[in-house]
């Protein structure tokens, strides 16, 4: 049975003196058990988020990394710094990148490659813009960047990968998939990985949905088969907001 994961993004948001806020009222110790989380924040606070989340079960992620360990690329960390540091997870992929940076199918592969090599736990991130909804092809297109990011990687460290489902529409926009629809965009994935992988990756991988997700909506999307979780954006920066929703993610929030 697949555990649930809620991950959040902070994108560019919190320094260093707003992180110790968050620390300070964000209730780590008393999250559910069976829930994975999963902050991936700016990387000057990784070292600052590490240690406070020591004595707890949640986790640490970047969001981002370079496909090479080391060398002459100014402005880049690898996957083996984040692990050195004390970071679990990193996402890739995500649509900001693709778009702000140009990040390619081809790049996002090398940096999935590069960073189950180094131990860590890669979030990519696939979904289709809204022209691409419109035209009827977000099957199509979530499927080639799903099959694109992971070609080449053996099936037996595939598992390890988490996948968020996340259309480029519903970012921070306010606007949400409606949960039938996610879980048939995300069946398809889970499809998809069954075809062109194996019946054990299928079951194994966990696939997030991401798009304005909220307190008070996460439960519709959970309730869907197969979404495993959520790739949280502005709801992770409140502390009060995010324990709500990890708990609302499992049927356990109180309000």
């Amino acid at each position: 049975m697949r555990t649930p994961i809620i991950a959040g993004n902070w994108k560019m948001n919190k320094d260093q003196e707003e992180t110790i806020d968050f620390i300070r009222s964000f209730p780590a110790s008393t999250l559910p058990a069976d829930v994975s989380v999963v902050l991936c924040v700016p990387f000057p606070v990784i070292p600052l988020l590490v240690h406070a989340a020591e004595e707890t079960d949640v986790a640490i992620g970047a969001q981002n990394m370079h496909w090479e360990n080391e060398g002459a690329y100014t402005g880049e960390v690898s996957a083996t710094m984040l692990v050195k540091a004390g970071v679990e997870y990193v996402i890739l992929g995500h649509s900001e990148r693709r778009l702000y940076f140009m990040e390619t199918d081809e790049m996002i592969n090398r940096k999935v490659k590069s960073a189950l090599a180094s131990g860590l736990t890669p979030i990519v991130c696939v979904g289709e813009s809204l022209a691409e909804r419109e035209a009827q092809q977000t099957t199509d297109v979530v499927r080639k960047q799903v099959l694109r990011a992971l070609a080449g990687i053996e099936t037996t460290v595939l598992e390890r990968v988490v996948i968020a489902y996340e259309p480029v529409w519903a970012i921070g926009t306010g606007k949400a998939s409606t949960p039938v629809e996610a879980g048939k965009v995300i069946t398809s994935i889970r499809d998809t990985l069954r075809e062109q992988f194996t019946v054990a990756v299928a079951n194994a991988v966990r696939i997030q949905y991401g798009g304005s997700v909220k307190p008070d909506n996460i439960a519709a999307y959970m309730a869907e088969t197969d979404i495993d979780g959520a790739l949280v954006g502005g709801a992770s920066l409140d502390p009060t907001m995010f324990f709500h929703l990890v708990k609302a993610s499992i049927g356990g929030d109180e309000g």
